[in-house]
Protein backbone atom coordinates (compact mmCIF):
# COMPACT_ATOMS: atom_id res chain seq x y z
CA UNK A 1 0.00 0.00 0.00
CA UNK A 2 1.26 3.48 -0.83
CA UNK A 3 2.31 5.43 2.25
CA UNK A 4 -0.11 8.29 2.67
CA UNK A 5 1.19 11.76 3.42
CA UNK A 6 -0.75 14.10 5.69
CA UNK A 7 -1.05 17.76 6.65
CA UNK A 8 2.29 17.66 8.48
CA UNK A 9 3.99 17.52 5.07
CA UNK A 10 2.31 20.74 3.94
CA UNK A 11 3.28 24.36 4.65
CA UNK A 12 -0.04 26.13 5.00
CA UNK A 13 1.47 29.59 4.51
CA UNK A 14 2.84 28.47 1.15
CA UNK A 15 -0.64 27.26 0.32
CA UNK A 16 -2.03 30.67 1.21
CA UNK A 17 0.44 32.30 -1.19
CA UNK A 18 -0.52 29.78 -3.88
CA UNK A 19 -4.23 30.66 -3.55
CA UNK A 20 -3.50 34.37 -3.74
CA UNK A 21 -1.35 34.03 -6.85
CA UNK A 22 -4.03 31.86 -8.46
CA UNK A 23 -6.65 34.48 -7.61
CA UNK A 24 -4.65 37.48 -8.79
CA UNK A 25 -2.85 35.81 -11.70
CA UNK A 26 0.38 37.56 -10.74
CA UNK A 27 3.15 37.21 -8.17
CA UNK A 28 3.52 40.98 -7.88
CA UNK A 29 -0.17 41.56 -7.18
CA UNK A 30 -0.24 38.70 -4.67
CA UNK A 31 2.85 40.13 -2.97
CA UNK A 32 1.16 43.52 -2.65
CA UNK A 33 -1.98 41.94 -1.20
CA UNK A 34 -0.05 39.89 1.34
CA UNK A 35 2.56 42.56 2.20
CA UNK A 36 5.39 40.25 1.12
CA UNK A 37 8.21 40.66 -1.34
CA UNK A 38 7.88 39.13 -4.77
CA UNK A 39 10.92 36.98 -4.09
CA UNK A 40 9.29 35.58 -0.93
CA UNK A 41 6.13 34.64 -2.86
CA UNK A 42 8.15 33.13 -5.71
CA UNK A 43 10.27 31.10 -3.30
CA UNK A 44 7.18 29.86 -1.44
CA UNK A 45 5.53 28.69 -4.66
CA UNK A 46 8.72 26.96 -5.74
CA UNK A 47 9.03 25.19 -2.37
CA UNK A 48 5.38 24.12 -2.48
CA UNK A 49 5.86 22.67 -5.95
CA UNK A 50 8.91 20.78 -4.69
CA UNK A 51 6.93 19.40 -1.74
CA UNK A 52 4.05 18.27 -3.96
CA UNK A 53 6.38 17.18 -6.79
CA UNK A 54 4.21 18.94 -9.37
CA UNK A 55 4.27 22.18 -11.35
CA UNK A 56 1.42 24.42 -10.20
CA UNK A 57 1.84 27.38 -12.56
CA UNK A 58 2.99 28.03 -16.06
CA UNK A 59 4.92 31.32 -16.22
CA UNK A 60 3.58 33.45 -19.09
CA UNK A 61 4.38 37.00 -20.09
CA UNK A 62 0.81 37.85 -19.09
CA UNK A 63 1.08 36.31 -15.63
CA UNK A 64 0.81 33.03 -13.75
CA UNK A 65 -1.51 30.41 -15.28
CA UNK A 66 -2.56 27.31 -13.33
CA UNK A 67 -1.47 23.94 -14.64
CA UNK A 68 -3.72 20.89 -14.50
CA UNK A 69 -2.22 20.08 -11.09
CA UNK A 70 -2.74 23.62 -9.89
CA UNK A 71 -6.39 23.45 -10.91
CA UNK A 72 -6.62 20.06 -9.21
CA UNK A 73 -5.59 21.27 -5.75
CA UNK A 74 -7.02 24.80 -5.86
CA UNK A 75 -10.62 24.02 -4.73
CA UNK A 76 -9.45 22.19 -1.60
CA UNK A 77 -6.68 24.68 -0.89
CA UNK A 78 -9.23 27.50 -1.02
CA UNK A 79 -11.47 25.65 1.43
CA UNK A 80 -8.61 25.28 3.90
CA UNK A 81 -7.59 28.92 3.60
CA UNK A 82 -11.17 30.18 3.78
CA UNK A 83 -11.80 28.17 6.96
CA UNK A 84 -8.84 29.86 8.63
CA UNK A 85 -9.64 33.30 7.22
CA UNK A 86 -13.08 33.06 8.83
CA UNK A 87 -11.69 32.55 12.33
CA UNK A 88 -11.18 36.25 13.29
CA UNK A 89 -14.89 36.88 12.65
CA UNK A 90 -15.76 33.88 14.82
CA UNK A 91 -13.60 35.17 17.63
CA UNK A 92 -15.12 38.64 17.25
CA UNK A 93 -18.68 37.31 17.53
CA UNK A 94 -17.69 35.43 20.64
CA UNK A 95 -16.48 38.67 22.26
CA UNK A 96 -19.23 41.02 21.03
CA UNK A 97 -20.96 40.99 24.42
CA UNK A 98 -17.76 42.13 26.08
CA UNK A 99 -17.36 45.35 24.12
CA UNK A 100 -17.83 47.25 20.86
CA UNK A 101 -17.03 45.58 17.55
CA UNK A 102 -13.49 46.17 16.34
CA UNK A 103 -11.88 45.91 12.94
CA UNK A 104 -11.06 42.29 12.22
CA UNK A 105 -7.34 41.41 12.44
CA UNK A 106 -5.51 39.41 9.80
CA UNK A 107 -5.57 35.64 10.28
CA UNK A 108 -1.82 35.32 9.73
CA UNK A 109 -1.31 33.86 13.22
CA UNK A 110 -3.15 30.75 12.05
CA UNK A 111 -0.99 29.99 9.01
CA UNK A 112 1.49 27.69 10.71
CA UNK A 113 0.81 23.97 10.37
CA UNK A 114 2.72 22.89 13.49
CA UNK A 115 0.99 25.55 15.57
CA UNK A 116 -2.41 24.29 14.45
CA UNK A 117 -1.39 20.71 15.11
CA UNK A 118 -0.39 21.64 18.66
CA UNK A 119 -3.79 23.25 19.20
CA UNK A 120 -5.66 20.18 17.89
CA UNK A 121 -3.64 17.79 20.04
CA UNK A 122 -4.08 19.92 23.16
CA UNK A 123 -7.80 20.14 22.47
CA UNK A 124 -8.10 16.34 22.45
CA UNK A 125 -5.43 15.26 24.94
CA UNK A 126 -5.60 18.13 27.50
CA UNK A 127 -2.04 17.65 28.73
CA UNK A 128 0.90 19.74 27.51
CA UNK A 129 3.69 17.31 28.36
CA UNK A 130 1.92 14.41 26.66
CA UNK A 131 1.38 16.53 23.54
CA UNK A 132 5.05 17.60 23.61
CA UNK A 133 6.15 13.97 23.83
CA UNK A 134 3.88 12.88 21.00
CA UNK A 135 4.98 15.70 18.67
CA UNK A 136 8.66 15.45 19.59
CA UNK A 137 8.94 19.03 20.83
CA UNK A 138 9.66 20.63 24.19
CA UNK A 139 7.01 21.82 26.59
CA UNK A 140 8.24 25.45 26.21
CA UNK A 141 7.65 25.09 22.45
CA UNK A 142 4.05 24.05 23.19
CA UNK A 143 3.63 27.06 25.47
CA UNK A 144 5.13 29.44 22.90
CA UNK A 145 2.81 28.19 20.16
CA UNK A 146 -0.19 28.49 22.46
CA UNK A 147 0.81 32.02 23.41
CA UNK A 148 0.81 33.08 19.75
CA UNK A 149 -2.57 31.44 19.16
CA UNK A 150 -4.13 33.06 22.22
CA UNK A 151 -2.76 36.46 21.27
CA UNK A 152 -4.21 36.11 17.79
CA UNK A 153 -7.56 34.90 19.11
CA UNK A 154 -7.62 37.64 21.72
CA UNK A 155 -8.84 35.08 24.24
CA UNK A 156 -7.53 32.30 26.44
CA UNK A 157 -7.93 28.99 24.64
CA UNK A 158 -7.27 26.68 27.58
CA UNK A 159 -7.69 26.93 31.32
CA UNK A 160 -5.28 25.14 33.58
CA UNK A 161 -6.60 22.62 36.10
CA UNK A 162 -4.91 20.08 38.39
CA UNK A 163 -5.80 17.38 35.81
CA UNK A 164 -4.38 19.29 32.84
CA UNK A 165 -5.69 21.94 30.45
CA UNK A 166 -9.33 22.26 29.42
CA UNK A 167 -10.64 24.04 26.30
CA UNK A 168 -12.43 27.36 26.79
CA UNK A 169 -15.43 28.58 24.78
CA UNK A 170 -12.98 30.30 22.43
CA UNK A 171 -11.18 26.99 21.79
CA UNK A 172 -14.52 25.28 21.14
CA UNK A 173 -15.33 27.96 18.55
CA UNK A 174 -11.88 27.71 16.96
CA UNK A 175 -11.65 23.92 16.81
CA UNK A 176 -14.00 23.08 13.88
CA UNK A 177 -12.35 25.58 11.52
CA UNK A 178 -8.80 24.46 12.37
CA UNK A 179 -9.71 20.79 12.18
CA UNK A 180 -11.44 21.20 8.82
CA UNK A 181 -8.46 23.12 7.42
CA UNK A 182 -5.97 20.42 8.45
CA UNK A 183 -8.21 17.69 7.05
CA UNK A 184 -8.40 19.54 3.73
CA UNK A 185 -4.60 19.74 3.63
CA UNK A 186 -4.35 15.97 4.05
CA UNK A 187 -6.82 15.43 1.19
CA UNK A 188 -4.68 17.47 -1.21
CA UNK A 189 -2.37 14.46 -1.50
CA UNK A 190 -5.39 12.27 -2.33
CA UNK A 191 -6.51 14.71 -5.04
CA UNK A 192 -3.09 14.66 -6.67
CA UNK A 193 -2.93 10.85 -6.55
CA UNK A 194 -6.39 10.61 -8.14
CA UNK A 195 -5.26 13.03 -10.85
CA UNK A 196 -2.52 10.51 -11.61
CA UNK A 197 -5.07 7.68 -11.71
CA UNK A 198 -4.43 6.22 -8.23
CA UNK A 199 -7.06 6.09 -5.49
CA UNK A 200 -5.53 6.52 -2.01
CA UNK A 201 -6.53 7.74 1.42
CA UNK A 202 -9.02 7.11 4.20
CA UNK A 203 -12.80 7.22 4.25
CA UNK A 204 -14.37 8.06 7.61
CA UNK A 205 -18.02 7.16 8.01
CA UNK A 206 -20.56 8.02 10.66
CA UNK A 207 -22.56 4.77 10.75
CA UNK A 208 -26.03 4.95 12.28
CA UNK A 209 -27.76 1.68 13.32
CA UNK A 210 -29.92 1.29 10.20
CA UNK A 211 -26.85 1.14 7.93
CA UNK A 212 -24.64 -1.26 9.86
CA UNK A 213 -26.21 -4.66 9.28
CA UNK A 214 -26.48 -4.88 5.51
CA UNK A 215 -26.17 -1.79 3.32
CA UNK A 216 -22.85 -0.41 4.54
CA UNK A 217 -21.01 -3.74 4.96
CA UNK A 218 -22.08 -4.84 1.47
CA UNK A 219 -21.01 -1.55 -0.11
CA UNK A 220 -17.66 -1.54 1.72
CA UNK A 221 -17.00 -5.15 0.71
CA UNK A 222 -17.65 -4.44 -2.95
CA UNK A 223 -15.61 -1.22 -2.77
CA UNK A 224 -12.55 -2.82 -1.16
CA UNK A 225 -12.61 -5.65 -3.70
CA UNK A 226 -11.77 -3.03 -6.32
CA UNK A 227 -9.77 -0.61 -4.15
CA UNK A 228 -7.90 -2.67 -1.52
CA UNK A 229 -5.50 0.18 -0.72
CA UNK A 230 -8.19 2.37 0.86
CA UNK A 231 -8.65 2.39 4.62
CA UNK A 232 -12.23 2.57 5.95
CA UNK A 233 -12.96 3.89 9.45
CA UNK A 234 -16.47 3.78 10.91
CA UNK A 235 -17.72 5.76 13.88
CA UNK A 236 -20.80 4.41 15.68
CA UNK A 237 -21.30 7.33 18.08
CA UNK A 238 -24.71 8.95 18.70
CA UNK A 239 -26.02 11.18 15.93
CA UNK A 240 -25.25 14.49 17.67
CA UNK A 241 -21.64 13.46 18.20
CA UNK A 242 -21.32 12.40 14.56
CA UNK A 243 -22.60 15.78 13.40
CA UNK A 244 -20.00 17.53 15.55
CA UNK A 245 -17.25 15.37 14.07
CA UNK A 246 -18.51 16.05 10.56
CA UNK A 247 -18.50 19.80 11.19
CA UNK A 248 -14.83 19.44 12.12
CA UNK A 249 -14.05 17.43 8.99
CA UNK A 250 -13.27 14.28 11.00
CA UNK A 251 -16.14 12.37 9.35
CA UNK A 252 -16.79 12.44 5.62
CA UNK A 253 -20.47 11.56 5.74
CA UNK A 254 -23.16 9.98 7.90
CA UNK A 255 -25.31 7.10 6.69
CA UNK A 256 -28.58 6.03 8.28
CA UNK A 257 -32.01 7.45 9.05
CA UNK A 258 -32.24 11.07 7.93
CA UNK A 259 -33.16 13.81 10.39
CA UNK A 260 -34.98 17.06 9.79
CA UNK A 261 -32.31 19.74 9.33
CA UNK A 262 -34.38 22.92 9.39
CA UNK A 263 -32.26 24.18 12.27
CA UNK A 264 -29.00 22.83 10.79
CA UNK A 265 -28.58 24.54 7.41
CA UNK A 266 -24.91 23.51 7.25
CA UNK A 267 -26.00 19.90 6.55
CA UNK A 268 -27.31 18.46 3.30
CA UNK A 269 -29.06 15.12 2.82
CA UNK A 270 -29.55 12.57 0.05
CA UNK A 271 -32.34 10.04 0.52
CA UNK A 272 -31.53 6.52 -0.73
CA UNK A 273 -34.75 4.67 0.13
CA UNK A 274 -37.67 4.65 2.55
CA UNK A 275 -38.93 2.01 4.96
CA UNK A 276 -41.42 1.49 7.78
CA UNK A 277 -40.93 0.20 11.28
CA UNK A 278 -42.13 -3.27 12.18
CA UNK A 279 -42.58 -5.51 15.22
CA UNK A 280 -40.22 -8.48 15.66
CA UNK A 281 -40.70 -11.53 17.89
CA UNK A 282 -39.09 -14.93 18.28
CA UNK A 283 -40.23 -17.56 15.76
CA UNK A 284 -42.50 -19.46 18.16
CA UNK A 285 -43.93 -16.42 19.95
CA UNK A 286 -47.55 -16.98 21.18
CA UNK A 287 -48.73 -13.77 19.50
CA UNK A 288 -48.00 -15.26 16.07
CA UNK A 289 -50.96 -17.64 16.52
CA UNK A 290 -53.23 -15.15 18.28
CA UNK A 291 -56.33 -14.18 16.25
CA UNK A 292 -55.94 -10.47 17.14
CA UNK A 293 -52.32 -9.65 18.04
CA UNK A 294 -53.06 -5.91 17.90
CA UNK A 295 -55.25 -6.22 20.99
CA UNK A 296 -52.36 -7.72 22.94
CA UNK A 297 -49.81 -4.99 22.34
CA UNK A 298 -50.86 -2.88 25.33
CA UNK A 299 -49.80 -5.55 27.83
CA UNK A 300 -46.69 -6.70 25.97
CA UNK A 301 -43.14 -6.25 27.22
CA UNK A 302 -41.10 -4.16 24.78
CA UNK A 303 -37.57 -3.62 23.58
CA UNK A 304 -37.62 -0.11 22.13
CA UNK A 305 -35.27 2.52 20.74
CA UNK A 306 -34.03 5.05 23.27
CA UNK A 307 -36.45 7.75 24.33
CA UNK A 308 -34.66 10.53 22.41
CA UNK A 309 -34.36 8.55 19.15
CA UNK A 310 -36.49 9.68 16.19
CA UNK A 311 -37.72 6.10 15.76
CA UNK A 312 -39.18 6.19 19.26
CA UNK A 313 -41.16 9.33 18.49
CA UNK A 314 -42.55 7.72 15.32
CA UNK A 315 -43.51 4.63 17.28
CA UNK A 316 -45.33 6.66 19.92
CA UNK A 317 -47.27 8.43 17.16
CA UNK A 318 -48.14 5.08 15.57
CA UNK A 319 -49.66 3.80 18.80
CA UNK A 320 -51.70 7.00 19.12
CA UNK A 321 -52.98 6.43 15.57
CA UNK A 322 -53.90 2.85 16.52
CA UNK A 323 -55.82 4.12 19.55
CA UNK A 324 -53.45 2.41 21.97
CA UNK A 325 -51.45 3.78 24.91
CA UNK A 326 -47.79 4.36 24.14
CA UNK A 327 -45.68 1.23 24.78
CA UNK A 328 -43.46 1.17 27.84
CA UNK A 329 -40.07 -0.48 27.38
CA UNK A 330 -38.41 -2.92 29.72
CA UNK A 331 -35.22 -2.44 27.67
CA UNK A 332 -34.10 0.57 25.60
CA UNK A 333 -31.38 -0.08 23.03
CA UNK A 334 -30.41 0.73 19.45
CA UNK A 335 -28.06 -2.23 19.10
CA UNK A 336 -29.20 -4.95 16.70
CA UNK A 337 -27.18 -7.69 18.41
CA UNK A 338 -28.76 -6.81 21.74
CA UNK A 339 -32.27 -6.87 20.23
CA UNK A 340 -31.63 -10.26 18.66
CA UNK A 341 -30.26 -11.73 21.89
CA UNK A 342 -33.17 -10.44 23.95
CA UNK A 343 -35.85 -11.70 21.58
CA UNK A 344 -34.53 -15.20 20.84
CA UNK A 345 -35.34 -16.67 24.25
CA UNK A 346 -38.01 -14.39 25.72
CA UNK A 347 -41.59 -13.18 25.14
CA UNK A 348 -40.34 -9.64 24.45
CA UNK A 349 -41.43 -7.64 21.41
CA UNK A 350 -39.14 -5.22 19.58
CA UNK A 351 -40.10 -2.27 17.40
CA UNK A 352 -37.36 -1.78 14.80
CA UNK A 353 -36.73 -0.61 11.26
CA UNK A 354 -36.59 -3.36 8.68
CA UNK A 355 -33.03 -2.60 7.53
CA UNK A 356 -31.76 -2.68 11.10
CA UNK A 357 -32.68 -6.37 11.45
CA UNK A 358 -32.61 -7.45 7.80
CA UNK A 359 -30.19 -10.31 8.45
CA UNK A 360 -32.35 -11.78 11.20
CA UNK A 361 -35.51 -11.51 9.08
CA UNK A 362 -34.00 -12.87 5.86
CA UNK A 363 -32.39 -15.81 7.69
CA UNK A 364 -35.55 -16.61 9.67
CA UNK A 365 -33.94 -16.00 13.03
CA UNK A 366 -36.83 -13.74 14.04
CA UNK A 367 -40.35 -13.24 12.71
CA UNK A 368 -42.30 -10.11 11.83
CA UNK A 369 -45.54 -9.81 13.78
CA UNK A 370 -48.38 -9.11 11.29
CA UNK A 371 -49.35 -5.74 12.76
CA UNK A 372 -48.84 -2.63 10.64
CA UNK A 373 -47.39 0.44 12.39
CA UNK A 374 -48.89 3.47 10.63
CA UNK A 375 -46.99 6.67 9.88
CA UNK A 376 -43.57 5.18 10.68
CA UNK A 377 -42.08 5.52 7.21
CA UNK A 378 -38.57 7.01 7.33
CA UNK A 379 -36.02 8.11 4.76
CA UNK A 380 -32.66 6.33 4.91
CA UNK A 381 -29.73 8.05 3.29
CA UNK A 382 -26.55 10.10 3.39
CA UNK A 383 -25.82 13.29 5.30
CA UNK A 384 -22.97 15.59 4.30
CA UNK A 385 -21.60 18.90 5.47
CA UNK A 386 -23.05 21.52 3.12
CA UNK A 387 -20.44 22.65 0.62
CA UNK A 388 -17.93 19.96 1.55
CA UNK A 389 -15.64 18.54 -1.13
CA UNK A 390 -15.46 14.74 -0.74
CA UNK A 391 -12.07 13.15 -1.24
CA UNK A 392 -11.77 10.93 -4.33
CA UNK A 393 -11.93 7.79 -2.17
CA UNK A 394 -15.00 9.08 -0.33
CA UNK A 395 -16.77 9.92 -3.57
CA UNK A 396 -15.97 6.46 -4.94
CA UNK A 397 -17.39 4.72 -1.86
CA UNK A 398 -20.54 6.87 -1.95
CA UNK A 399 -21.04 5.74 -5.54
CA UNK A 400 -20.74 2.11 -4.43
CA UNK A 401 -23.40 2.73 -1.76
CA UNK A 402 -25.75 4.19 -4.39
CA UNK A 403 -25.12 1.19 -6.63
CA UNK A 404 -25.83 -1.18 -3.73
CA UNK A 405 -29.19 0.48 -3.15
CA UNK A 406 -30.05 0.46 -6.87
CA UNK A 407 -29.25 -3.27 -7.04
CA UNK A 408 -31.72 -3.91 -4.23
Amino acid sequence: MMQRKNYKDMNIMQLRFFCQVASRGSVSRAADDLFRTQSAITRAIRDLEATLDVTLFERHYSGMVLTEYGRCILPRALRAIDDLQAVPALMQRLKERAGPRKELPDAGWLFNTRRLEIFIQLYHINHTQTVANQLGVTQPAISAALKILEKGAGSALFRRTPEGVRPTAAADALYPSVSRALNELAHIWDDLAARRGVLVGNVRIGALPLSRTQLLPAAIGAFLAQHPGIRILTNESPYESLVSDMRAGNIDFIIGALRQHDALPELSCEALFEEEMLILVRNDHPLLSHPDPLSQLTNAQWVLPRSNAPARHLLDQAFVALGLPQPLPVVETGDAAMVRGLLLDSPLLAAVSASQMRFEIDNHLLTVLPVKLPNTRRRIGLTFREGSLPSPATQALVNFIRQQVAAG
